[in-house]
């Protein structure tokens, strides 16, 4: 099997949906992978010129009169059978979270507790905005999307981001209680 990087896995998943076309994709990916993994604009074109290169994605041209051509992706046989492959396999390594708060928190000796307060008062907003789209976004996979085929796992991957922002919100908590008892 030849390895490809996650981008390429995570648009070959895609394409077992009913996005197609390189803005489809894109439009996928803000409403439900950005939350969890990040593939910018500029990745996803690219991207699908390599799946089609190797035979894992055929492409059809849809023309509407009055715009542009639009190419239109769709798994072949091996290209499904490279997606099912590699999510079969072990991962790799627990993923490390890059943390920008936590970087700040660990020097924050360097800063006034006031300023250290103002940053996770902000960061724990910050959460409770992304806990509540998180709900949002559930409400609709049961109100709108509970039939389709991988609704289930799309409710999985949604309640981790749930679970691990609920937690963060509670470190927050934990954790201005322990600063304000230093002022």
């Amino acid at each position: 099997m030849i390895a490809y990087n996650n981008t390429t896995y995570a648009i070959l998943g895609i394409l077992t949906t009913e996005c197609n076309s390189g803005y489809a994709i894109k439009q996928f990916m803000d409403r439900s992978l950005n939350h969890f993994w990040k593939i910018s604009y500029g990745q996803i074109y690219p991207t699908l010129k390599l799946i089609a290169q190797d035979g894992l994605a055929e492409v059809n041209v849809s023309s509407t009169p009055g715009r542009a051509d639009k190419n239109e992706y769709y798994l072949t046989p091996k290209g499904l059978a490279t997606l099912k492959e590699w999510i079969e396999q072990p991962i790799d390594q627990v993923p490390v979270e890059r943390n920008e708060v936590l970087l700040k928190l660990f020097f924050g000796s360097n800063q006034s507790p006031e300023k250290t307060v103002s940053l996770l008062q902000d960061y724990k907003q910050r959460l409770v905005t992304r806990y509540e789209t998180y709900e949002t976004i559930e409400q609709g996979i049961l109100h709108h999307d509970k039939e389709e085929k991988d609704a289930m796992y799309w409710l999985f991957t949604l309640d981790y981001g749930k679970r691990v922002t609920e937690a963060a919100i509670q470190w927050c908590e934990h954790t201005l209680k322990q600063v304000k008892k230093e002022e």
